[in-house]
């Protein structure tokens, strides 16, 4: 189950009416604080991404944007490059992704992103919050079976494999993502290698209950 999620806001799957006034307002504010920051402040350049993400990376789900802080480096780095290149966030129905991309395309190049990230990654690590409920138990046989492989017996990434953590990723994120994979709304272009591999395995799980079920089992895990 290589459920990329990462960084920043996309939109939600079924029943999610896409980014609010306030949410395209924040990205509003983003774009114009990254079009005047320095490439190389790390510190500088997350001042936009503050505007949805939070002062400490800590996510703003009213906003539809996770937590970052729970994240390996390489994987935010690969998100930030995705949404620049347009392989993410350009989707008709991914109208948080468009946004997203909006943005990271401000970034000036690849020092900027590393800037960013490093400075992320300077926040240190905090486990979302679990917003989920269900069945952990049985989320744990299914995690075994179809999801450790990549991520991790505890749910903890494989940099080799290309395969983020979900341990303590928002799992409201996870299940939006997950059900994007589903529906051909992200991974739906080779070009996106990991998360065309994603979306092969997304029907996997065999309903929501069950996906709920192993989200509330890979939060359990967060340190």
């Amino acid at each position: 189950m290589m459920l990329p999620f990462a960084l920043l806001t996309l939109v939600a799957c079924s029943g999610d009416v896409g980014p609010s006034a306030d949410s395209e307002q924040a990205a509003s504010q983003a774009q114009q604080l990254l079009a005047t920051g320095a490439a190389g402040d790390g510190k500088q350049l997350y001042a936009a991404c503050a505007a949805c993400h939070g002062a400490k990376a800590e996510g703003n789900k009213a906003l539809a944007a996770p937590s970052l802080r729970n994240q390996q480096d390489w994987y935010l780095r690969r998100q930030l490059q995705a949404y620049r290149s347009g392989v993410r966030g350009s989707h008709e129905k991914d109208a948080y992704g468009m946004q997203m991309q909006a943005i990271a395309k401000t970034l000036p190049d690849d020092a900027a992103v590393d800037a960013v990230v490093a400075y992320i990654s300077g926040l240190g690590k905090k486990a979302a919050e679990a917003t989920l409920t269900g069945n952990a138990k049985r989320g744990a046989d299914y995690y075994s079976n179809l999801c450790g492989a990549c991520h991790g017996p505890a749910a903890e990434g494989n940099d080799i494999l290309q395969a983020p953590a979900l341990a303590g990723v928002d799992d409201w994120y996870l299940q939006r993502q997950y059900e994007h994979f589903q529906q051909g709304i992200r991974g739906a272009s080779e070009d996106d290698k990991y998360g065309y591999q994603m979306a092969m395995m997304a029907n996997t799980l065999p309903s929501t209950e069950v996906l709920k079920d192993v989200l509330v089992y890979t939060q359990s895990l967060a340190r």
